[in-house]
């Protein structure tokens, strides 16, 4: 078995449009090369994943993508998420991937053994492991087996979406939901809930070593 990680990524200068009333072009486009390393970073640290690929319009992000060792697919055309998409998981399928996890560049939770516990919950195809984010609107993990089992429905209400592909070809269903996976960063009240998670890890670790 074979199982690749794709991983579509924005234009970095132009991705979180959103976060422009609290940062600024330059902010957003640090913030967005941050998240796309820690993403890679985490994702190369899995044993269970054979290889990364990075799928994008921007060269630059693809230049990154390369320099830790991940693979890369121009995305050509018209940009849309789902055809992306599409056209990186043909590519997985030609080097023999029998599943793809599909994971966005901006879940800054995420860890090694997040993923490993994502991909635990694997056990025979047809199936599909699936996270939405913590609005139950988007989904922000997405593992399908065999590749190719399920067309992808990114956009507006693709948790429901995606389900319902699931079950209209009779895959095994996996619903993880937990805040490493539902948090990305898309919108301000985004970023302070994580500056909040933040600073209660910091409490708690001072909390601890007072103890001691």
């Amino acid at each position: 078995m074979s199982l690749w990680a794709i991983v579509p990524v924005k234009p970095l200068k132009r991705g979180k449009s959103r976060l422009a009333s609290v940062l600024s072009e330059e902010e957003r486009t640090a913030l967005n090369q941050s998240l796309l390393i820690h993403t890679i970073k985490t994702l190369c640290n899995v044993p269970e994943i054979d290889k990364v690929l990075v799928v994008s319009r921007d060269p630059y992000a693809l230049a990154i993508a390369r320099e830790y060792d991940a693979r890369t697919v121009l995305e050509d055309g018209s940009p849309e998420l789902n055809t992306a998409l599409r056209r990186a998981s043909m590519v997985a399928k030609a080097y023999q991937a029998n599943e793809v996890l599909v994971i966005p560049a901006d879940l800054p939770l995420i860890k090694p053994n997040d993923i490993e516990n994502f991909i635990s919950c694997s056990g025979e195809p047809p199936e599909i492991i699936i996270a939405p984010d913590r609005r139950n609107d988007g989904t922000n993990a997405l593992l399908i087996n065999p590749t190719g089992l399920i067309e992808f429905k990114y956009g507006k209400g693709s948790f429901d979406v995606h389900l319902a592909a699931a079950q209209k070809v009779n895959a095994h269903v996996e619903v993880i939901k937990n805040i490493v996976f539902g948090l990305d960063l898309d919108l301000p009240e985004d970023l302070e809930y994580l500056r909040q998670i933040e600073a209660n890890s910091e409490n708690k670790i001072r909390q601890l070593l007072e103890e001691k």
